[in-house]
């Protein structure tokens, strides 16, 4: 009854761990809300969007958006699958959800867009975690991982990096498929 202040109220190291790692969330959203943009290029739509996480899964869908953010500037390498060695499309998205949550995903777009996992039909509907899937004639050939606000995290081409971009953008709204849950 007599301890010190300061031991009675000490915060074990797990619990500051998960105070940081909120915070760093928290920043990373913000961040990803606030990002520059080019001049001339309206912004996103759906960055006004509440960020929104799959019910019952905030703690997973963190995870996966700090995994995906911290990959954000790694080279991109056709057939790769490591930070080390460079990320495809679908390789990226199976080390995010590998490493994040434990999750074995298919290896290629194609077969992660089969997956029998919610299928989700509008842009607005998406919540934090769920992959994106482009394409074009019914043929799905590109996969993200939607991090709210109307962006989401990609390894877009041979030549670039893993990047954020606004997933109603020209390009990327003319070509989206659906996204698939997978954090249900």
């Amino acid at each position: 009854m007599n301890q010190p202040f300061a031991t009675r109220f000490a915060a074990s190291p797990a619990r500051i761990a998960r105070l940081a790692l909120t915070a760093l969330a928290i920043a990373l959203l913000a961040a990803c809300a606030s990002a520059p943009r080019r001049s001339g290029v309206a912004p996103s739509a759906l960055a006004n969007e509440p960020a929104r996480a799959p019910d019952g899964q905030a703690t997973a869908a963190n995870d996966v958006l700090f995994r995906a953010m911290a990959l954000v500037g790694t080279p991109y390498h056709w057939g790769g699958n490591t930070p080390a060695g460079g990320f495809d499309c679908s390789g990226l998205v199976d080390y995010i959800y590998r490493n994040a949550t434990g999750l074995q995903l298919p290896r290629t777009s194609y077969e992660m867009a089969d997956m029998d996992v919610r299928k989700v039909k509008r842009m607005a509907a998406l919540v934090s975690g769920d992959l994106v899937f482009f394409g074009s004639r019914g043929r799905i050939s590109h996969v993200g991982v939607y991090v709210g606000k109307g962006r989401f995290v990609h390894a877009p081409n041979s030549g670039g990096t893993v990047r954020l971009d606004d997933i109603d953008g020209p390009y990327w709204a003319e070509h989206f498929a659906f996204g698939r849950r997978v954090l249900d």
